[in-house]
């Protein structure tokens, strides 16, 4: 399984720009990838600052690249 500095990196390298982590752990609980929910999350039925869905393929295409869906 990638960090999420490695797959900010690899989005950085294929797309040219930094994806945010959060984006990454949106699109990740979409895929049920995620474990847990975050102790210091304000409300756990929503998130702050959700994928765009512009980079939401790019950050697919990234975990995919790392076979993580």
């Amino acid at each position: 399984m990638a960090t999420y500095r490695q797959i900010q990196l690899h989005i950085k390298d294929q797309h040219g720009y930094s994806a945010q982590t959060c984006w990454i752990a949106d699109v990740m609980a979409e895929h049920g990838l995620t474990k847990r929910i975050a102790p210091n999350r304000i409300d756990p039925t929503r998130r702050e600052k959700p994928c765009p869905l512009g980079k939401r393929k790019d950050v697919e295409d990234a975990l995919r690249h790392f076979n993580m869906i």
